[in-house]
Parts: C-alpha cells; structure tokens; sequence
C-alpha cells in the first residue's frame, strides 16, 4: 500500500515536471515568435496620417486662437483657452495614473522577461520615482542658473548706470565748480542709482514664478513626447483584432493632449509664429512617427520579445514620473495653491476650471478601457 501511494506520488511529480518544462518552452516560443496573423499595411499608413491631423488639430486650435482672437475680458478666448489648459491638466494627470503607470507594471511582470526582473515587484515605481526626482533636481539647476544669469545682468546694468552718473556729476563740477551747493543734489541723484537697482532685483523676484511655468511646460512636453512615441510603437505593431478600436481611442487622446500641450505653450507668451509653431511641431509629428517605427519593424522584431517589453516598461514608467510630476507641481500647484488670480476669483470660475480638470481625468480613465 505504502509502495503504491509512493509511485503514484512520484508519477505525479513526473507529470509535473513535464508540464512545467512544456510551458516554459512555450513561453519561450511565444516570447520569440513573429506575428502570425495578417497585417494590413494600407490601414496602418492611412492611420498614421490620421493622427497626424488629429494631433495637429489639438495642438494648433489653442495656439492660433490665443494669437489671431483679440483678447477681451470675459471673452470666448479666455473662456476656451482657461477651460482647455485645466481640461488638459485633467488629461495629463489621466494619462499618468491610468494608462502610464498600470502599463509599466503590466509590463514588468510579463512572463517574457528573465527570472531577474522578476524578484522585484516595485521596479514601475522605482523608475517613476527616479524620474520625477531626477526632474526635481533638473528644474532647480535651471532655475538656480537663470537666476544667477538674470542677477549678473541686473548688475551689469545698475554699474553702467552708476557710472552713468558718475561722469555726468563729474561734467557739472567742471562747469559749476563754484556753486557748493551742487554736491547735495548730485549724492541723492547716485542714490537714485542705487534704488534703481533694488528694483531691477525686485523685478527679478517678482519673474520667479512666470520662469517656474515656463519650466513647467518644457518639462511637460517632454514627458508628453517620450510616452508619445510608446503609444506610436505600441499601435503600429498591433495586430489587426482590437486595431480600430484602439485607433478611436488613440484620436481622442491626441486631440485632448494636444489641446492640453498648445494651452500651456501659450503660457510661454511667446511674440511671434515660430518658437510656438516648432513646439506644436513635436507633438504633431512625434506619435506617427512613432506609427512608423512600429510598421516598419512588426515584421521582424517580435512586440512580445523580451528586449521590446523591458523597454517599454522601463519608457512607461519614466514617462509616468515625469507626468505625474508635471501635473501635480508644474499645473496643479502653481496655476491652482499658487496662483494669487485663481485663488481670488469668482466661485463660479473655481467650479468651472475644476469641472474641466476633473471631466480631462475621467476622460482619460474612460479611454483605459481601450488604450
């Protein structure tokens, strides 16, 4: 009896071992192995053109309405404008929370990739984390830089200033050697200099937050850029089941993040065309071309390789620090707990710009079930 319990222990250990060689050897195979299914080439070209008016449309409607709309209190423009940058803080925030991060952990705990990166179930938030403290120390080095610049320039002026005065004091004492009295008024007038330069200072100080902002979106452009270009590689190299579906949900979020982008390129408050345009231009061309990268290697770089899956995870989820950081430091602290104007305005304008942050969220959440 004894002897019987003890075969057919070991027969189901046997089995066991077979199973498990048989799976791992598939999941090698299907880790390696090149799509099967047919690939419709003409709809993946015709949709990389179809994002890149979706995304043009986005990112341009703000920018040539803040430029060619004149500016009336009150007015359409600064009703769109106010509700399209808090529905895109919504969207960046979404985008972060709900597709960046959840992919990233998806991604890490994929069976394709080595028993290595698998020990740990927190490398998602690691690179998160790294990337929202490397941005951290990124912004105030630039910052501290500008600062020191702008200060060496307030100063050059205050001297050229003061010498300024001095040699003109010096041309009147020539001429008015014998009126004693002319030095009072010449010693109030260098100390007019000196004043004039504290107020080069305090124009200065009073500049911080306006280069904090501008900070903010170069920041947030490139965290936008870097998961653009993922989302582009990720849907060209998508398979036909569940493609359509997926390139819906692709347009609404390259109108809506590209709305987002170009209300915060305005903040910039750039004077001409050309450094706005070329900003929108990256967005505009960043996630087709991303498109045809994907359509270009489907067909001999395995999207579920174990290389193409780390990089995707580790790319999700620096794109996700970076994000996360934008959105709550460079949007909503300084244009909402910071931003004097926001605090003092009407209850209805508060409602209004946090209905828009809150509807760009749940938009972006809607989208997660498809993108």
């Amino acid at each position: 009896m004894q002897s019987t319990k003890s075969s057919c222990l070991l027969a189901l250990l046997f089995l066991a071992l077979i199973n498990l060689a048989q799976a791992q050897q598939l999941t090698a195979v299907v880790c390696n192995s090149l799509p099967t299914e047919t690939y419709n080439l003409p709809l993946r070209i015709g949709s990389i053109f179809l994002i890149l008016v979706t995304s043009g449309l986005g990112v341009f409607t703000p920018i040539v309405l803040f430029r060619v709309l004149p500016y009336k209190a009150g007015g359409f423009r600064e009703h769109f404008l106010n509700i399209g940058k808090f529905f895109g803080t919504g969207v960046i925030s979404g985008t972060a929370f709900i597709h960046m991060l959840p992919e990233a952990f998806g991604h890490f705990s994929s069976p394709c990739l080595s028993a290595g990166w698998k020990t740990y179930p927190g490398y998602a938030g690691v690179f998160c984390m790294v990337a929202s403290f490397g941005l951290q120390l990124i912004e105030l080095c630039a910052i501290s830089n500008m600062e020191a610049m702008a200060k060496r320039r307030a100063l050059a002026a205050q001297t050229e200033e003061e010498q300024a005065g001095i040699d003109e004091r010096t041309d009147t004492k020539t001429v008015s050697a014998i009126k004693k009295e002319d030095a009072s008024p010449h010693e109030h007038h260098h100390d007019g200099f000196s004043t004039d330069g504290h107020i080069h200072s305090a124009g200065f100080l009073e500049n911080d937050e306006k280069m904090m902002r501008n900070m903010g979106t170069f920041i947030l452009e490139l965290g936008i850029l870097v998961h653009s270009i993922i989302i582009g590689i990720t849907v060209g190299t998508t398979g036909n089941h569940g493609f359509i579906t997926l390139l819906i949900a692709l347009v609404f979020h390259q109108f809506f993040e590209g709305v987002a982008l170009g209300t915060r390129i305005n903040e910039l408050e750039f004077k001409g065309w050309i450094k706005p345009t070329i900003m929108g231009a990256f967005f505009l061309i960043i996630t087709p071309f991303g498109m045809a990268i994907g359509v270009g290697v489907h067909s001999a770089f395995p999207a579920n390789s174990s290389s193409f899956i780390l990089a995707q995870a580790i790319l999700d989820s620096l794109s996700a620090g970076i994000l996360l950081y934008s959105a709550f430091i460079s949007l909503m602290s300084l244009e909402i707990n910071q931003n004097v104007a926001f605090r003092r305005s009407t209850t209805m304008n508060k409602v209004i710009s946090f209905g828009s942050m809150y509807a760009g969220a749940a938009l972006m959440s809607v989208l997660g079930t498809w993108i």
